[in-house]
């Protein structure tokens, strides 16, 4: 293989497996309509509060059926104890990640990592990946200011990935826009899944802090959060498709940009 060339281009069936595609609708047959359509385009399915509320944890077991992995979005925000618990749950039920709120406090992250990792140790479980969400990507600098933040909002979504980092969590959710500097500051292990991706012809709707698949893959993001222009689209499983097919280009760009300052 040449110089140029110094590792293969990767494949579709790789790059699908840092889609999450977030399964937000109303019903169970329509959520199990879209992971049977879906499941060989997509590795991980969001399942948030709407649906989990109305169908509960069979539509956790139904994405399994389909063979696709879950990622748990129901955000806890809680004193660290119900927290800690509501983690031992969602490991038990066999999803790949779920998240915290960051701003629940360093205790809350903590205590949550160590419940979980002593269960699934002591009960045989694979341990799910927990990702603390920083600054929703609906929010701006006016939105925090309204809450008493009134730092920048690519400030308060590095500090708390730092903190996320020092308690141990495996990554944490944040927009494409703050990847490169959460990179900086935690490391290659730490995972960054990113939401606020949009196709570049694709609607903003209530995301603030947006890039196309390709650019945030090539900015650093391991995985991406898509969910409306999929699931929307006249053809999902063309969608789908478009939107691994944008990521794989990110991908590569960024893995050659170092062999090309050589």
């Amino acid at each position: 293989m040449s110089a140029r060339w110094p590792f293969l281009p990767p494949r579709p069936e790789t790059i699908r497996h840092r889609l999450i595609f977030a399964l937000d609708v109303e019903r169970f047959p329509e959520a199990e309509g879209l992971v049977a359509l879906l499941a060989e385009e997509v590795g991980v399915f969001k399942v948030g509060k709407q649906l989990f509320l109305h169908s509960g944890p069979e539509v956790v077991r139904m994405v399994h059926r389909h063979g696709g992995e879950v990622f748990l979005d129901l955000k806890f925000h809680d004193i660290p104890h119900t927290v800690a618990r509501a983690g031992v749950e969602a490991a038990r039920l066999g999803v790949r990640f779920f998240d915290v709120h960051a701003s629940g406090s360093f205790e809350m992250m903590e205590r949550a990592r160590a419940e979980v990792a002593r269960v699934c140790r002591r009960e045989g479980l694979r341990r799910p990946k927990i990702l603390a969400v920083t600054v929703l990507t609906s929010l701006g600098k006016s939105d925090l200011r309204r809450v008493g933040v009134t730092t920048e909002v690519e400030h308060q979504v590095v500090r708390l990935a730092r903190l996320a980092h020092r308690a141990g969590m495996d990554g944490v959710v944040a927009s494409p826009l703050e990847i490169q500097r959460i990179r900086r500051e935690c490391g290659r292990g730490f995972l960054i899944v990113t939401p606020g991706v949009r196709p570049p012809t694709g609607a903003h709707d209530d995301q603030k802090r947006v890039m196309t698949p390709a650019e945030a893959m090539g900015a650093g993001a391991d995985y991406l959060v898509v969910g409306r222009p999929i699931r929307d689209a006249r053809d999902p499983l063309a969608a789908a498709r478009e939107v691994v097919a944008d990521m794989a280009r990110g991908f590569l760009s960024a893995r050659l940009r170092p062999a090309a300052r050589g």
